[in-house]
């Protein structure tokens, strides 16, 4: 399907189609036409923009490790949407994201940084 078709069915809710998307995770990664990494850090993105709840996070962070991403890719999906979505949305996520790569934040900001944060 091309990305007219895409956008004509997806424009109109084409229920068959949306709902065959749904259905199954392979459905999702072949209609996308995204390999599965770029898929689940999409999938990332879009959680950080809507705010999702913490759990929202654990499966498309154990997928797009599971497909080669790097937790430092992943965390730096943070700093590609700052952007587009502010701070706002970018600090919400954060812990959420950091507990979903197994890495508690609240926990971090008690001890202080062994390296310059900004690189320098």
């Amino acid at each position: 399907m091309d990305h007219e078709e895409i956008l004509r069915k997806l424009a109109i809710r084409d229920d068959d189609y949306v709902e065959w998307i749904l259905t199954d995770e392979r459905h999702s990664i072949d209609a996308s036409h995204l390999d599965p990494r770029t898929h689940a850090l999409v999938r990332i993105a879009a959680l950080i923009a809507s705010d999702a709840a913490p759990p929202s996070y654990l499966w498309p962070v154990q997928a797009a490790l599971r497909h080669g991403a790097l937790a430092d890719e992943i965390a730096g999906i943070l700093i590609a949407v700052l952007p587009a979505i502010g701070s706002v949305r970018v600090v919400s996520a954060a812990p959420k994201l950091g507990l979903a790569l197994g890495y508690d934040v609240a926990d971090g900001l008690e001890r202080p940084p062994v390296s310059d944060p900004y690189g320098a």
